[in-house]
């Protein structure tokens, strides 16, 4: 038996692989814990919406159930459980919940019902949306990212919902934050400061770039790395097509938007 003193334990080099949005896209979801495992990861954190878009909800809910750490909630997924309203749902969006509500197994069922939509157990906060509304709120500018950096309890904060891989940072209480976006290989040093990051979108990417997303997290060093991974986007599609499923949710997976 080795024997570790705490400093030693405490100081423990941790890769995590934060991931969100997966959005019943199973062969996105597949690619993505693929690439994660050659990154020696060792916990998989996923920020919700497992359901809705996609045509393989209990696939993805199962997946996630076997290979996710910590996982939280998101709109969709507590609209498919009954959680929640559809009246704020897109069109589309309000079919696919409608879809996936009448098709969706007891088992994904039950382990959506027992996720939360925030987590702040951790070294970061979790939140699928946001730290001010963990279920709608879209953190897409400065304005919004300096509300919900006071409002958080924990310096760094992850979020998803908006499928946008991205950050926003301040440094000190007086300070605005800034926001950039996150292409594939854009790295961060997180050790300083208030941060939000997303890791931007597995299932459905709304940022222009197809490939799915996922963000590496090293602790405690803090450092950020955002990925984008290949998937064949055709079965995806077709999934969909032959769900009868809109359109439009298949077609969008070729231009990540």
């Amino acid at each position: 038996m080795t024997l570790h003193s705490p400093d030693t334990v405490q100081s423990a080099t941790r890769r995590i692989a934060l991931l969100s949005d997966v959005h019943g896209n199973l062969p996105a979801f597949e690619a993505v814990l693929r690439d994660v495992e050659t990154e020696n990861v060792d916990e998989v954190w996923c920020l919700g919406d497992l359901v809705g878009y996609g045509a393989k909800p209990d696939e993805c809910v199962s997946v996630a159930a076997e290979r996710c750490d910590v996982c939280l909630i998101g709109n969709h997924d507590l609209a498919v459980i009954g959680k929640l309203s559809l009246d704020q749902f897109s069109k589309n969006a309000r079919t696919a919940a409608e879809w996936t509500r009448e098709r969706i197994g007891e088992e994904a069922r039950a382990f959506l019902g027992g996720l939360d939509h925030h987590d702040e157990q951790h070294e970061l906060g979790l939140y699928h949306a946001s730290p001010r509304d963990p279920v709608w709120e879209y953190v897409l500018s400065e304005i919004a990212a300096d509300g919900c950096m006071d409002a958080m309890g924990p310096r760094v904060g992850a979020v998803g919902h908006s499928h946008v891989a991205l950050y926003f940072t301040r440094t000190g209480e007086d300070a605005d934050s800034e926001g950039f976006p996150a292409p594939a290989g854009t790295r961060a040093d997180l050790s300083e400061g208030d941060w939000l990051v997303n890791p931007g979108g597995v299932g459905q990417p709304r940022d222009g770039d197809p490939r799915a997303a996922w963000m590496l997290l090293e602790l405690p060093a803090w450092e950020a790395t955002w990925k984008r991974v290949s998937y064949p986007v055709d079965e995806a599609a077709a999934a969909i097509r032959e769900a009868g499923l809109p359109p439009t949710l298949a077609e969008r997976l070729y231009y990540g938007q």
